[in-house]
């Protein structure tokens, strides 16, 4: 079976990969990180603990 151009134009679908869950979860884990790591700056600044 050959589909022509315009046909191919008009197929939809896909589903969640197990790739795209992991970029997503990665994603989440960074800004996590990212977060973290801002957090403990702010606190280390407050409390002048800077060693």
């Amino acid at each position: 079976m050959k589909l022509e151009s315009k046909e191919l134009m008009l197929v939809t679908g896909g589903a969640t990969t197990a790739t795209w869950i992991n970029a997503v979860a990665r994603a989440a884990n960074a800004i996590m990180d990212f977060g973290r790591t801002v957090g403990t700056a702010i606190r280390r600044i407050w409390t002048r603990n800077y060693c």
